[in-house]
């Protein structure tokens, strides 16, 4: 068993379940009024941060009026709300102005998370903060997409040289620090925590339009949003409450999910437990309601109860993060099956990433090495106290 996570040797068992409520689509405003009394206002502003579910906390208490708050608090949560307005504004601008250039070049792009998953799950693209723009770009396009992107003033974290040598990184990443601009770029070769490689051409013939800002983005439908979501949770151990929350939201307000189609996008890449995995919590946590057919396949995946409850005892710290060993455990029941399991740990401990290229002189150091390096890097890594 992991050792007690700070939040719940600090016993801010009030902070928690205000938060929880605040961020379930279904919560009836009675529960919170009897909730705010309990609560510690500085803790639970930075519990809220932590979890990245500021915007909920903010809406929720906004809903009840300001006398429900003290007024500082109040205050301070219209202030970061105007905040991500604005940068929510700002990226906006950002993506359709890459988007735009993208097309010039015939380079087709699907957004994910993000302002789509802002805007499908919340219907407000300021409702969840995030801090980078992330697209689908084919990998025959990833070299073009870099030059456009420098020729942009963005700074490349994966050198052209990188590209034509055939090096594959987690991410392509783009930055301009003076403008606190990030943009990753990803396809099917990036996306390692799949368990499949994702039918990325599937994704662009199932594409979608979200209406943002006055335009339309291309974004995954909802069913194949929903599969990615639950995987990147996975992927991060689901150490936080804001992406069980995309999960709760999407599925609460698109209430025309076509879940046979969801189920048939997660059996796809592999990802059946992953999927099962994050309804879960989200159904038991934040009361996100399922159909019966859904549910009964939840229900059925015992392994995703015992994931589920494993997940709850780390969750409330936000961030609190595995060890090498039950990383490791992790992953193998994320994925399931007797020979799957294993090929999916051994696939990430030996894919290499831009962290274990780049650890050595030159862009032609080889893949061999490379392999080799990578479960070692991951060893010093999370070994000792499961944190980097």
């Amino acid at each position: 068993m992991p050792p007690s996570p700070p939040l719940e040797r600090n016993s801010l068992q009030n902070e928690w379940r205000l938060l929880l409520a605040c961020a379930s689509p279904v919560t009836a405003p009675e529960k919170l009024y009897l909730l705010i009394p309990t609560v510690d206002w500085s803790h639970l502003l930075a519990l809220a941060e932590d979890h990245g579910v500021t915007g909920q906390l903010t809406m929720s208490l906004h809903k009840l009026g300001a006398s429900a708050v003290p007024a500082s608090i109040h205050q301070t949560l219209m202030d970061r709300r105007r905040e991500q307005v604005f940068y929510t504004l700002k990226l906006s601008a950002e993506l359709f102005r890459i988007l735009d250039q993208f097309a010039t070049e015939k380079i087709a792009a699907l957004v994910v998370k993000g302002p789509v998953l802002a805007m499908q799950a919340y219907g407000d693209p300021a409702m969840r903060s995030y801090g980078d723009l992330d697209l689908l770009v084919r990998q025959r396009d990833i070299r073009r997409a870099t030059e456009l992107m420098l020729s942009a003033s963005y700074q490349a974290a994966i050198s052209i040289a990188a590209i034509d040598s055939g090096k594959i990184p987690g991410q392509y990443l783009f930055s301009r620090p003076e403008a606190k601009l990030l943009v990753e770029l990803h396809n099917d070769f990036t996306l390692r925590y799949f368990p499949r490689r994702l039918p990325l051409e599937k994704f662009f013939e199932r594409q979608i339009r979200v209406r943002l800002d006055a335009h339309d983005a291309p974004a995954l439908c909802v069913e194949d949003e929903l599969v990615l979501i639950c995987i990147h949770g996975a992927k991060h151990f689901w150490e936080r409450l804001i992406w069980i929350a995309d999960v709760a939201a999407l599925v609460t307000r698109q209430t025309h999910i076509d879940w046979r189609r969801v189920a048939e996008s997660a059996k796809e890449v592999g990802a059946e437990r992953m999927l099962h995995t994050g309804l879960r919590l989200a159904k038991n946590l934040l009361r996100m309601p399922l159909p019966p057919e859904t549910m009964a396949a939840v229900e059925a995946d015992s392994q995703s109860a015992r994931l589920a409850e494993q997940i709850l005892r780390w969750l409330p710290a936000a961030g609190y993060a595995p060890g090498l060993f039950e990383r490791a455990v992790f992953r193998l029941r994320m994925r399931g099956g007797f020979l799957a399991a294993p090929a999916y740990l051994l696939r990430l401990s030996l894919s290499p990433t831009e962290e274990d290229w780049q650890a050595g002189p030159g862009e032609n150091r080889h893949g061999f090495l490379e392999a080799l390096r990578r479960p070692l890097r991951l060893a010093r890594k999370y070994g000792r106290t499961g944190k980097s």
